[in-house]
């Protein structure tokens, strides 16, 4: 799919100088040499093994290095967090693997002695630690969603290209077989053409729609708050944040949505071959905290949300209205559902809706069913897109291993930024709708207490190419965040 280049602007360089260009080597002996050793960029012997370092070492990042592992053709080599907590689970499981707390430290002394990076850690830190790697020709896995900004999916779908890596999402359900079912029933004709989508989550299950929290707590010694800030706006430690519920601050996290879209969007967007949303709109649940005084809470997204985009149809099909719901908002059950049969898998789920017909699956595009369920086992199709071994497990691992193995262009991987990058930016174009909504103007003449929110209620018109809201500019601060000083770096 085609996107018009946009130059980054200059935007300072690094605080560590120009660690990307000049990295050290370590005094470390390695077994196993790097590919850079051997022959030059992007090559590396069959004997060798694939030398990952991961930033992100607790949480989701403990399962995604054990995984990589698990491939039995990578090496754990370097683990970052800035958490010794977080860590601990990753450093036992890989004892030979030297560990650091800031990332830029150990691209600075270590970047020849690995070949790609995982990058496991708060939406916050994904921009800067992805391109950083990518700008040092590191292949480069990470989490979803891919980026807090819409501005910085673009610039890491640019960089892809531009530094000729390999790169994946970690959105396993893109590898499983369920996606790939829809697109050949799909593909086959057997739903028409679709031209409603609707998708929805039981997240959040960690608080939102609250005040940030008055009290500072001390520092748990184990951790480098500063680092863990690190582009984030400088704040005082606060409990309950760390490790989990920063999902629920905009400083942070993107919400319900960033959290679980890319898993549930995924099977919509790849088989309808959706590009950008030409507008957006929402409502928003609302938390009173007195009588008929709604609570004003901008730090925090919502309790839930209903947000409608609109997408051009592509190849000359028809324009698809999708709906994205969260906070335990559920679309209507399709008629052809029966009374007890479960919608997606209860808490989540999406439901496609064509000029023929309907389907159905669950969160990872997992348990794809043709409504009325019956059809399922009586419609058949021609198998016309080769499964991922391991699917939505390891699958979307390994593959990622033996593609950097392979070296860039040379193997297909179910993720790519090409294809992450702009379903990313349309998942956020949603959190941008969401946050507008809660931009407050002061009432002309009114009382000190009176405000207008002139982002509610209206359509938000989005022009793709050039990442921007035409119709209400006060929106477009969300396209692109401010680092904090010390965090900025060149391309973002």
């Amino acid at each position: 799919m085609p996107h018009k280049k946009i130059t980054p602007p200059a935007s300072g360089s690094t605080s560590r100088r120009t660690f990307m260009k000049n990295a050290a080597i370590a005094g470390a002996a390695f077994t196993i040499v790097p590919r850079y050793v051997i022959g030059g960029k992007g090559y590396l012997a069959p004997s060798d093994k694939l030398l990952v370092a991961g930033i992100g070492a607790g949480g989701k990042g403990t399962s995604d290095i054990a995984n990589f592992a698990k491939s039995g053709k990578a090496e754990i080599a370097f683990l970052c967090d800035v958490d010794d907590r977080r860590a601990e689970t990753s450093r036992k499981n890989f004892p030979k693997a030297k560990y650091y707390k800031d990332y830029r430290e150990m691209l600075d002394k270590e970047g020849k002695n690995f070949d790609a990076v995982s990058v496991s850690t708060p939406d916050h830190q994904h921009a800067v630690q992805a391109l950083a790697a990518m700008q040092m020709g590191k292949h480069v896995y990470v989490q979803k969603p891919l980026t807090h900004d819409i501005y910085e999916a673009r610039m890491l779908t640019q960089a892809a290209e531009k530094y000729k890596v390999v790169t994946q999402m970690g959105n396993q359900g893109a590898s499983g077989d369920g996606v790939r079912q829809m697109r050949e029933w799909y593909d086959a004709g057997i739903i028409g053409d679709v031209t409603e989508v609707f998708c929805w989550t039981n997240r959040p299950v960690w608080p939102q729609g609250i005040p940030w929290p008055t009290q500072a707590a001390p520092i748990p010694k184990e951790l480098d708050w500063e680092l863990w800030l690190g582009t984030a706006p400088k704040k005082d430690y606060v409990d309950k944040l760390v490790p989990f519920n920063w999902r629920g601050w905009w400083d942070y996290g993107t919400g319900a949505l960033g959290d679980m879209a890319c898993h549930i969007i995924e099977p919509p967007f790849r088989t309808l071959g959706l590009g950008y949303p030409s507008s957006v709109e929402c409502s928003v649940g609302s938390v009173y905290v007195d009588e008929f005084k709604r609570g004003y809470f901008p730090d925090s997204c919502p309790p839930s949300s209903h947000v409608i985009m609109n997408f051009p149809g592509p190849g000359g099909k028809p324009d698809v209205k999708f709906h994205w719901m969260d906070g335990g908002i559920q679309p209507e059950r399709p008629e052809e559902l029966g009374p007890n049969e479960m919608m997606g898998d209860g808490g989540n789920g999406v439901i496609m809706v064509g000029s023929k017909g309907k389907m159905m699956c669950s969160t990872y595009g997992r348990d794809p069913k043709l409504l009325p369920t019956s059809r399922t086992n009586e419609v058949k199709v021609p198998q016309t897109l080769a499964r991922v071994p391991g699917g939505s497990d390891t699958g979307h691992y390994f593959q990622w291993v033996e593609a950097c193995i392979a070296g860039y262009g040379k193997m297909e991987v179910s993720s790519p930024f090409d294809i992450a990058g702009p379903m990313t930016e349309s998942i956020l174009m949603g959190n941008l709708a969401i946050r507008s909504y809660d931009i407050q103007k002061k009432r002309p003449g009114g009382r000190d207490d009176q405000f207008d929110y002139p982002g509610r209620f209206i359509k938000l018109m989005w022009d793709g190419p050039n990442m921007k809201i035409t119709n209400f500019d006060d929106a477009n601060q969300f396209v692109r965040r401010d680092y904090r000083d010390g965090w900025k770096m060149q391309g973002l």
